[in-house]
């Protein structure tokens, strides 16, 4: 299998927008996830990552410059049960209240479609990290850009490879509209500790357009946890 090099193809992308890595580190001991925001508008810009009891939430830097928090402030990474939800937007809660209910990451998202943020109408992209190290991820976009049309797609992989990550993304780059990812999540290289991994693709990511990104890794022999926060508002 051909595996990507995640900072060569963040490198080259000026705006991927939010993106969602999930993974197994290269000894296979480690489960990883990788979640990050880009932004360029002021509005997406003036936002940090927070702390809290169960994983991390989005909050204004400047809250005086905040103009509409309704798809910029949510909580991107939730625990339940030992599992970690991540994903880019508010149905990170969808689903951590379906998997109390049904146990289920599929039925959650079947509720839920692209955001209403015409004309890009930005795809909602989902992960679940399982808690032994499985994972799953999802897209929901429009076919083609068209709204009259909610396309869902699921991946899941029972078995995570030594090494290996998936990464999936809302867009394929910048653009008026921007353009909705397309394809499978792409096969990546997980290389090197979580702060070497975590820092490589923050420094890859774009100067201007970067604002916050999540590293999490669980060890799957002890179940000792660690976790990183970087913001480009400190």
């Amino acid at each position: 299998m051909k595996l990507l090099d995640i900072t060569k193809e963040l490198r080259e992308n000026p705006y991927p927008g939010r993106g969602i890595l999930l993974g197994r580190s290269e000894d296979g001991r480690r489960a990883v996830l990788v979640y990050f925001i880009m932004g360029r508008s002021e509005n997406s810009r003036n936002r940090v990552f927070v702390r809290t009891e169960d994983g991390i939430r989005i909050e204004a830097f400047d809250p005086t410059k905040l103009t509409d928090p309704s798809l910029v402030i949510y909580h991107p990474v939730r625990k339940v049960d030992g599992h970690m939800i991540v994903t880019n937007g508010d149905q990170t809660d969808t689903i951590r209240d379906s998997m109390f209910a049904e146990n289920s990451f599929h039925s959650a998202l079947q509720k839920r479609e692209f955001e209403p943020d015409s004309p890009h109408y930005t795809p909602r992209i989902s992960g679940l990290l399982n808690a032994g190290g499985s994972y799953k991820l999802s897209i929901i976009k429009t076919l083609g850009g068209n709204p009259d049309c909610c396309c869902r797609h699921f991946f899941e992989y029972e078995t995570a490879m030594p090494g290996v990550g998936h990464f999936i993304h809302t867009y394929l780059s910048d653009g008026d509209p921007l353009p909705s990812f397309e394809g499978e999540p792409k096969a990546v290289a997980v290389t090197g500790t979580l702060r070497e991994f975590a820092d490589a693709i923050w420094s890859s990511l774009h100067p201007n357009n970067k604002v916050a990104l999540y590293a999490y890794e669980k060890n799957l022999d002890t179940g000792a946890t660690d976790s990183l926060i970087y913001n480009i508002h400190s």
